[in-house]
C-alpha cells in the first residue's frame, strides 16, 4: 500500500494520544476522538471555535496561568516553526455537567507545526496527556496529607521550570537585540553610485537568535571603472556570528579594493578566515562590475548564486564560478571566476539563503520565486524591486534565517 492509499484523516482519528489540530488564529480545526472523550466536549463543540472560549482559566483561582503559559507557547510554535515541550501545567477545567465547579487538573502538554505547501505554519499540532491521576495516585499511597505535598511540590517545581525557560527567554531576546544593534553599526550605508541606482535591505530572522551572520557590501572603484558587490553569511548566530560577520566584511572590502578580480579578493579571504574562530564554512559572493566593459566578474564560495535580470524578463543564475565555502578545503587553492555580459537596463541581485531556502523543500523552487518575482517586477526601480522581492518570497509568518538583499540596476 503506497501513502496515497492512507486515510490520514482516519489515521488521526483513531490516534490513541489526545491530539487537536489549531489554526494560526489558535480555532480549533479538528480534535480526535482521545481529545474529545478527555476534555469532555463533542466535535461539534469544539470545533472553529477559539482554544480558550472553549477552555478558559478557573475565574476563582487569581494565581491560575495555565492559559497564559498554553497560548504563549501555541504562539511560539506559530511564530518560529519550532516545537515547544511544556512544563507541568495546571490547567482547571469546568464540570460540563456542573457549571461552575472547576476540577483541579495537571497536563503535559506538547505542541508542534504542521506545515503548509509554501513552508510555513499552517497549523499547530497540540498533543496533551493528562497527569492528574498519577499525581493523587503517588501521593495516596502516604495518606492525603502527603499527597497534597507531593501535589504541591510538582506544581511548584514545574511553576519554577516554567519561570526558568520565561527568563532564558527574555535573555536570549536581550542577546539578539544586542547582535541586532552591533550588525547594523557594522554594515555600510548606500552611497551613490555614480548614475547607477541601487537598494540595500536586511531582515532577521523572526523571533530567533538565528540573525547576524549576514553581510552585504557596495565598493565604487571609479579609477578603475569597476563597481565591487559581495554578500556573505557566517554559519554562527547572535553576538558572535555579529563580529566574525564584522571581521569577513571588513576582509573582503580591503581585500576587493586591490584584488585583479573576485577569484582573487576571495581567495585572500579565505586565507583570513583560516585565523578567525568561528569563520569556517561561511559563504560569500563577489561580483566585478567593469562598466565600460558591459560585464559582470564574479566567483563564488559556496554561496547561492546572483540573479541577472535581463530587461526582457528573462533570468540569469550566475552559477558558472562556485567553490567550497571558506575553510572547507584542508589546502589552500585558486578559486574561479567566471565572467557575462549585461546590457544597460538590466538588474543584479545578490542574496543570502533566508531568502529562497524553505524547510523540507528543493532549493530550485525558492530560486524559480525568485525569478518569477523578478520578472513580474522588472521595470520597477531598486527599492520597489527590493522591496517586492521581499513581500514576495517572505512567508507571512517571517524566516527563520536572516536575509541580506543587494539590488543593482545596471
Amino acid at each position: 500500500m503506497g501513502t496515497t492509499d492512507i486515510d490520514f484523516e482516519a489515521v488521526f482519528r483513531a490516534l490513541p494520544g489526545a491530539v487537536a489540530l489549531l489554526d494560526t488564529d489558535l480555532v480549533f480545526a479538528d480534535a480526535n476522538e482521545a481529545y474529545l472523550a478527555l476534555s469532555g466536549h463533542t466535535r461539534e463543540q469544539v470545533t472553529g471555535r477559539y482554544l480558550f472560549d472553549v477552555f478558559p482559566d478557573n475565574p476563582g483561582d487569581h494565581a491560575a496561568s495555565g492559559m497564559v503559559n498554553l497560548r504563549s507557547s501555541l504562539r511560539r510554535v506559530v511564530s518560529s516553526g519550532e516545537s515547544d515541550s511544556m512544563a507541568l501545567q495546571r490547567y482547571d477545567v469546568e464540570d460540563p455537567e456542573r457549571p461552575g465547579v472547576w476540577e483541579k487538573r495537571y497536563w503535559s502538554p506538547v505542541n508542534v507545526p504542521v506545515f503548509g505547501p509554501d513552508g510555513t505554519v499552517a497549523l499547530v499540532l497540540h498533543r496533551v496527556e493528562e497527569v492528574t491521576e498519577l499525581i493523587r495516585a503517588r501521593g495516596t499511597r502516604g495518606g492525603g496529607e502527603r499527597s497534597q505535598v507531593l501535589e504541591a511540590e510538582l506544581y511548584t517545581r514545574a511553576r519554577e521550570l516554567q519561570e526558568l525557560n520565561q527568563r532564558l527567554r527574555e535573555a536570549h531576546a536581550r542577546e539578539r537585540e544586542v547582535a541586532l544593534h552591533l550588525q547594523r553599526a557594522m554594515l555600510p550605508g548606500l552611497f551613490p553610485l555614480d548614475h547607477h541606482r541601487a537598494a540595500v535591505r536586511y531582515r532577521p530572522a523572526t523571533g530567533s537568535l538565528n540573525v547576524c551572520g549576514d553581510w552585504y557590501d557596495l565598493i565604487d572603484l571609479p579609477d578603475r571603472g569597476h563597481t565591487v558587490v559581495a554578500v556573505g553569511d557566517v554559519v554562527g548566530h547572535g553576538l558572535p556570528a555579529a563580529g566574525v560577520m564584522g571581521q569577513l566584511r571588513s576582509a573582503l572590502s580591503a581585500a576587493s579594493r586591490v584584488a585583479a578580480g573576485p577569484a582573487q579578493a576571495l581567495e585572500a579571504l579565505g586565507l583570513y578566515a583560516r585565523h578567525v574562530d568561528g569563520a569556517e564554512s561561511t559563504t560569500a559572493v563577489s561580483v566585478f562590475i567593469d562598466w565600460s566593459g558591459h560585464s559582470l566578474v564574479y566567483s563564488s564560495a559556496g554561496h547561492p548564486p546572483p540573479a541577472l535580470c535581463h530587461p526582457d524578463g528573462t533570468v540569469t543564475f550566475l552559477d558558472q564560478a562556485t567553490d567550497p565555502p571558506l575553510g572547507a578545503r584542508p589546502e589552500h587553492e585558486a578559486r574561479p571566476q567566471s565572467r557575462t555580459a549585461f546590457t544597460d537596463g538590466s538588474t543584479l541581485i545578490l542574496y543570502t539563503d533566508g531568502l529562497i531556502e524553505r524547510r523540507h523543500e528543493d532549493i530550485d523552487a525558492g530560486l524559480r520565486r525568485l525569478a518569477d518575482s523578478l520578472t513580474r517586477h522588472r521595470t520597477a526601480d531598486p527599492d520597489d524591486l527590493a522591496d517586492a522581492v521581499l513581500a514576495d518570497l517572505i512567508p507571512p509568518a517571517g524566516i527563520t534565517d536572516d536575509t541580506a538583499l543587494v539590488v543593482l540596476r545596471l
